[in-house]
């Protein structure tokens, strides 16, 4: 019951209530984005294979990491500005997302790699966040690039050759977040505004 309670109730008397609602929406455009990017966006699109973009000299990864990168930092601003049952309400709702978005042959990898990095980032995350949020955001975002990385490969294709790439495009994504990040801090304490 408090569950449903909580989903149900956005708390709009708090300030950041309307940044939490552009984070969650912005975390879920990311999904087909990333899916649309991945067949259409890069230097180089092999046939009937993703388009690449360099994140790195002569490393070449699918354009989607940068959407995957940037979706695991908006799941962790999400939490800080709705809380932790909204952030499982994205969740689900983005499994569901890549799963229906996801070319046929990658589904299970796809929604598979999705729930775990996210359910992964969650947990490192939830303790680190109201202490030191720039790191809260590296670690989780870390451990979740990881485990995407690492399971949407062995699922999709059996092997993990292409493993640096997807992690290196992640990567960036998170590191070029980080001044948001920064500077999202200095705000709140301005402000006066607590995590959810």
């Amino acid at each position: 019951m408090y569950c449903a309670k909580n989903l149900t109730s956005l708390r709009l008397s708090n300030p950041g209530s309307g940044q939490g609602i552009f984070f969650f929406l912005a975390f879920l455009s990311c999904i087909p984005l990333a899916n649309w990017m991945v067949g259409n966006v890069g230097v180089t699109c092999v046939t009937d294979g993703p388009c690449l973009i360099p994140v790195f000299p002569s490393i070449m990864a699918p354009s989607g990491v940068l959407m995957i990168g940037l979706a695991l930092v908006l799941r962790d601003l999400v939490q800080r500005r709705l809380g932790p049952w909204w952030v499982l309400l994205a969740i689900a709702i983005g499994t569901v997302l890549s799963a229906l978005l996801a070319p046929s042959a990658l589904v299970i990898a796809s929604a598979s790699a999705f729930i775990l990095s996210e359910l992964a980032d969650f947990a490192v995350y939830t303790p680190l966040q109201k202490r030191r949020l720039v790191l809260a955001v590296v670690a989780s975002s870390v451990v979740g690039l990881i485990i995407d990385s690492f399971v949407f490969l062995q699922l999709a294709f059996g092997s993990t050759e292409f493993i640096v790439g997807q992690m290196l495009g992640k990567a960036w994504m998170v590191l070029l977040s980080l001044p948001v990040i920064w500077w999202l801090r200095q705000y709140e304490s301005r402000k006066g505004l607590v995590p959810v």
